[in-house]
């Protein structure tokens, strides 16, 4: 996991969302009890990221955080 996503992991959960591995290393995002997004642990794709980052955004996710 890279430095981005861990910042994003740390600002999801502190927004109320829940983040889980898997054991193939991926992150499985979800909110109350519905698998929001899945982000790849060692993304191959450039795009995977940003289509995991408008998933979570459609499900209420704030980012840049507003404090």
């Amino acid at each position: 996991m890279d430095k981005d996503l861990r910042k994003v992991v740390k600002e999801l959960k502190a927004q109320g969302f829940d983040v889980a591995v898997t054991k193939r290393g991926h992150l499985m995002v979800s909110r109350d009890g519905r698998v929001v997004a899945t982000f790849s642990g060692t993304a191959s794709d450039w795009r995977s990221f940003r289509n995991g980052m408008a998933a979570v955004r459609r499900a209420g996710f704030r980012w840049p955080p507003q404090r």
